[in-house]
């Protein structure tokens, strides 16, 4: 069974840019202007750059949950891939064995390969099975002999499944049993066209009405929606009417099982505020060098402030003032470093930080640890935070479509 020689690749961070930068980073393919790999930030502002969504899913027998999109999520993966003009050598059986043997086909060829897997049954996650939930992400595969499946996927350490779990994991759901998908090198001279529309697309997601969904869920009207529910006290989709103190509250702010609640899309999820206006302002100034346009770096610089601001946002999530809050913010916190920096050698202790976390989440359902007084001004200083950010990526989203127009950069 193969295992692909010297493979080092563990620096992606999101299941769809950082697999594809990992995949592309093993081809040792060079930009010219960087002299490097298409980096992650490259590949995050070609699929479609920062954005910001603002969701509510409250559903039968379960906490509603807070989703707070940082990046666009229409399409991202076939996105980038067309747009660099990646070739694909993609596979999709229903059945096991076929499934299998593409895997390692495409392994001995000497490629890493994607595979589509279902995250609640793959063992280094620590995530509690439910028949209910499932999360079908791509990851990398890079060795497959033994019984034992090497993979990248976020830790910058290699993490271990056996066949068996890999298996399982990949027919989770019946529309991705068993797709895998093999990449080519990139046509650098798209590059240049790729970055242009990544960037037009971004700031269309911040003024225009999206491509599907509600257009007060996205962009700056989302932030105006957040924050209108923050303070409002009659609509019954304001924080005070369906995200009240207890059980519901505690969801929204810190998450539970998988759902990371505000914090965790705040600041530690794969997908987070915090990391990925860092990581848009990386590609600004990326950008900036190849397409020889040095006003987007202003844009980026105002995306590093975002950040800063979405990090205050956090904290005021998770406040120090309440020490079972603060204890549940160390403990994501925690978690998250663990995993990025041990891997499956982390196991153990993410698993008793899940515990713990359980613990917190039942005690602020009993009682939630704040008066009502103290809530009403929480809530009042996050809406606040919501509109300083707002007003900062409005003069982000600006100073990019200055950048672009004094290019004569075309959205097409």
């Amino acid at each position: 069974m193969p295992i692909l020689p010297i493979y080092t690749q563990f620096n992606g961070r999101h299941w769809e840019t950082g697999s594809v930068h990992n995949v592309l980073a093993y081809q040792g393919v060079e930009i010219p202007e960087t002299g490097h790999a298409i980096s992650e930030a490259m590949l995050m502002g070609i699929s479609g750059g920062a954005a910001f969504g603002y969701f509510v899913f409250d559903y039968k027998d379960t906490d509603p949950f807070v989703s707070l999109l940082s990046r666009n999520t229409f399409d991202p993966l076939d996105t980038m891939l067309e747009r660099l003009a990646i070739p694909q050598d993609l596979f999709h059986t229903t059945d096991p064995g076929k499934g299998e043997r593409n895997l390692i086909d495409i392994l001995e060829g000497g490629r890493p390969a994607m595979v589509w897997a279902d995250g609640f049954s793959l063992p280094y996650n620590a995530l509690a099975q439910d028949e209910q939930m499932w999360a079908i992400m791509p990851v990398v595969v890079y060795g497959y002999e033994n019984g034992a499946v090497n993979v990248a996927d976020r830790s910058s350490r290699s993490l271990s499944v056996t066949t068996d779990e890999l298996a399982s994991a990949r027919a989770r759901v019946k529309k991705h049993k068993f797709r895998v998908l093999a990449l080519g090198a990139p046509d650098l001279n798209k590059l240049p066209g790729a970055i242009q529309k990544g960037i037009w697309q971004c700031i269309a997601l911040y003024d225009e009405a999206p491509p599907k969904g509600g257009r007060d869920n996205f962009g700056f009207a989302a932030y105006e929606k957040w924050a209108k529910m923050l303070t409002n006290t009659r609509n019954k989709q304001s924080w005070e009417r369906n995200l009240a103190p207890g059980s519901r509250m505690y969801a929204a702010l810190a998450g539970f099982g998988f759902q990371p609640g505000a914090f965790g899309w705040a600041r530690t999820f794969p997908s987070n505020q915090v990391d990925d206006r860092n990581l848009y302002a990386d590609f600004l100034d990326e950008a900036a060098l190849i397409l020889g346009r040095p006003k987007l770096r202003e844009a980026g610089e105002q995306f590093r402030v975002s950040s800063k601001s979405w990090r205050e946002l956090s904290e005021a999530l998770l406040p120090d003032e309440v020490p079972l809050l603060k204890e549940a913010k160390e403990l994501s916190i925690s978690r998250r470093d663990l995993f990025l920096d041990g891997g499956g050698n982390a196991l153990a202790e993410i698993k008793r930080i899940n515990t713990r976390l359980l613990e917190i989440h039942s005690i602020a359902s009993d009682e939630f640890p704040m008066s009502d007084e103290e809530v009403a001004a929480m809530r009042e200083v996050l809406s606040a935070h919501v509109m300083e950010i707002s007003a900062i990526e409005r003069e982000a989203i600006d100073l990019l479509q200055t950048a672009m127009k004094m290019s004569g950069a075309s959205s097409e």
